[in-house]
């Protein structure tokens, strides 16, 4: 297949520039058209410096472009919502960064007009699933090599105290969970197949920011439970431990493995320890060429946006646990 899918960007934001744009210009049906920032200047800056054709000063020139076929939304979270429903309405199939939105009701408000237009395609860029090393974790979990799926240990961090950051302001949709603690609670929805029937949860905020540099949570599943924390105070660190009856899984870096080098898990049982190396990948490249298959050939996106709904409603089942 030598056809591509014609991509537009949503803003200049860091991820993107950074990690996706970069990715996706290596993709095999990505072709990255355009690029859009409200300051002209700054998207003409990235244009140049990725050779992207059209750089416009405003959003709704990329979604007015009848050369897109669809657009990767990286604007903070408090902006996902609307700019993804924009784009539905434009005609755009739509990758939007996690957490989706800053609510259930903001995700199902997506869903829903999603389903309107059910020849677009719609989904939450979690890039880890579609990393080579998580589809061999599920497949070892799912197919009893560890046994029963009992717990799952996990946390992710780094240290930011900027008050300019997006990540410390609470009317963009900052703090840990919404920024990274959303990464265990998908990965344990995922492992698990299921949704967890209770959440405990102790979080410390901010007395400035007002978000939470703290989370430590407990997830009770049907049939296990899953623990994590995750901060914005705290030196960087991400950690997946996965355990079963009979064995467990561990991860070198489970989120974010360095694209040019090789990633390990291993599968623990008694006094065995198995290694799993994988070659390098970049899973930004592998989730915009599996986005840009599903358009191309009118198949499921990998994730439906329900999975998105549904990690939204457990973030709020955290905040729930506020004072």
């Amino acid at each position: 297949m030598d056809k591509k899918v014609r991509w537009g960007i949503l803003s200049t934001a860091s991820i993107g520039t950074e990690q996706v744009i970069p990715a996706m210009i290596k993709g095999k049906y990505c072709d990255v058209r355009a690029i859009a920032s409200r300051n002209k200047d700054a998207a003409e800056k990235v244009a140049e410096r990725f050779h992207i054709p059209s750089a416009y000063g405003s959003y709704e020139e990329v979604l007015t472009d009848p050369e897109i076929d669809a657009v990767y939304i990286p604007l903070p979270n408090h902006l996902h919502v609307p700019w993804s429903i924009n784009a539905i309405q434009a005609g755009k199939h739509v990758l939007v960064e996690k957490p989706v939105g800053l609510s259930s009701e903001e995700a199902r408000r997506l869903l829903d007009e999603s389903m309107k237009h059910p020849e677009l395609k719609v989904m939450e860029a979690f890039m880890y699933r579609h990393h080579p090393q998580w589809i061999k974790a599920k497949e070892l979990v799912d197919s009893g090599v560890i046994g029963s799926l009992k717990t799952i240990q996990s946390s992710f961090s780094f240290f930011d105290d900027n008050p300019e950051s997006i990540v410390n302001s609470k009317v963009f949709g900052g703090g840990s969970v919404m920024d990274i603690g959303c990464y265990p609670i998908s990965l344990s929805r995922f492992l698990f197949n299921a949704e967890p029937t209770k959440i405990h949860a102790k979080l410390e905020i901010h007395p400035e920011f007002h978000t939470d540099t703290l989370a430590t949570v407990l997830l009770e599943f049907e049939h296990g439970t899953s623990s994590f924390f995750s901060s914005t105070l705290m030196p960087d660190n991400q950690q997946v431990e996965i355990f079963g009856t009979k064995g467990s899984i561990e991860f070198e870096l489970p989120f974010n493995p360095e694209a040019d080098q090789v990633a390990r898990i291993w599968l623990c049982q008694e006094d065995r320890k198995e290694a799993f190396v994988f070659e390098s990948c970049d899973q930004y490249t592998i989730q915009g060429d599996l986005f840009s298959l599903a358009i191309l050939n009118d198949t499921p996106v990998p994730t439906p946006l329900q999975d998105a709904v549904d990690n939204m409603l457990v973030i709020e089942g955290i905040f729930n646990h506020l004072p």
